[in-house]
């Protein structure tokens, strides 16, 4: 009668233990697609920043070519104002020149006209010889000084006119410079459009990336509850065969921990780099709260079954690896970690000391060894009260 009332409950239990696996394969796809989306999304930050960068770097320029337009608008006003300035002494200088030369060709025409008249009235006025030479001196120096004023006001005139070339070349110059300024805005300006266009994008793609993974983490809550869901449903048929054992009066035999007997699942190595219960995280992700036993050895070791029973799962998940589950019946399971690859499948039956994987490192962990972990009527306990190297 006990053999008869314990089968069912392996075969329940082996049911609502493959759809832990069928759960525990979904949270792996899940999370390994949304480690893809946050790599993605971080790629997308970084180059949002890269191009906000560029943006303010833009800005920067912007402004910069700004302050300078407006400095050279200022020079140019003032260079207007020199030009405007020199263009008006240049034409007092050309009237000075011009009425000069009037005046001087006047004199010289009276003095052509009357200058013999004039040079015997000298002669015969002169009250002596000496006067005589004093007028003749003085009819000279006029005549010199309408000739250096003349050459002064032509030399005048020809400076200030090389004054206004040289102002109009500079206003030129200037005028070019505050072209080339502000076409180098414009393309600045167009550029400026296009990165905040990229900065939308990016912002956009981010959004989208980052609902999609409010949308997988809420799936992998969902099969994180299913999971307790059918951890549960396991321990209510535990309970449900021994309450109905009672009522109908037979003995519902379910093996203790004791009576069942366990080999070393590490025959390689006897090295315990990490016991059961509290510890510091060894890696981002690892518990804190042990609930195992960590094993080192070489990449490769065999695994062994720790005791005869049906493999309930044969899966991958991102934090346990490649890992095996063995149902021993009783509400007993063992639990083997971060292999390096898997040697049975689901629902099959192994034999103790079986090899069921091999020694590796997947999952979050910090080098090659072996997770062994047992579990009783759903709750973990110290492998090592049981089983020693």
């Amino acid at each position: 009668m006990s053999a008869a009332l314990s089968l069912p409950l392996v075969f329940n239990v082996y049911a609502t233990s493959a759809g832990i696996e069928d759960s525990k394969e979904k949270i792996s796809a899940l999370e390994e697609e949304k480690e893809k989306v946050e790599n993605t999304l971080n790629e997308l930050e970084t180059l949002k920043s890269n191009t906000a960068d560029y943006v303010e770097e833009l800005d920067r320029e912007l402004t910069s070519l700004s302050v300078r337009i407006t400095e050279l608008s200022g020079e140019m006003t003032d260079k207007q104002a020199e030009i405007d300035a020199t263009k008006a002494e240049l034409e007092e200088a050309k009237a000075d020149e011009a009425k000069q030369y009037s005046s001087m060709k006047l004199r010289i025409k009276y003095m052509y006209e009357k200058g013999e008249t004039n040079f015997l009235d000298l002669i015969f006025e002169a009250e002596s010889f000496s006067d005589m030479l004093n007028k003749a001196e003085y009819i000279q120096k006029v005549s010199d000084y309408d000739r250096n004023k003349l050459n002064e006001f032509v030399e005048t005139r020809e400076e200030i006119a090389a004054t206004e070339v040289r102002l109009e070349g500079e206003y030129a110059e200037l005028e070019g410079m505050k072209e080339e300024t502000e076409a180098k805005k414009s393309s600045v300006n167009v550029l400026m459009a296009d990165k905040k266009k990229e900065l939308e994008e990016y912002n956009r793609k981010i959004a989208d990336a980052q609902s999609e993974i409010d949308e997988m983490q809420q799936a992998i809550k969902a099969e994180e509850a299913n999971i307790a869901a059918i951890e549960a449903e396991i321990k209510r048929q535990e309970e449900e065969a021994r309450r109905k054992a009672e009522e109908a009066g037979k003995t519902y035999e379910v093996k203790s921990i004791d009576g069942i007997s366990f080999t070393w699942p590490l025959p390689s190595s006897s090295r315990i780099t990490s016991n059961f219960g509290g510890r510091s995280s060894p890696t981002e992700g690892a518990s804190s709260n042990h609930q195992g036993i960590d094993v080192g050895a070489p990449e490769g070791s065999p695994i062994k079954a720790a005791a005869s029973g049906t493999v309930v799962i044969s899966t991958y998940s991102k934090s346990a690896g490649n890992y095996v589950m063995i149902n021993h019946g009783g509400g007993v399971y063992t639990v083997y970690m971060h292999m390096s690859s898997i040697a049975v499948s689901s629902g099959q039956s192994v034999g103790m000391g079986e090899t069921i994987g091999y020694v590796g490192s997947t999952g979050y962990s910090t080098g090659p060894h072996l997770h062994f972990g047992v579990r009783v009527n759903g709750s973990y306990v110290n492998p090592l009260n049981y089983v020693s190297p």
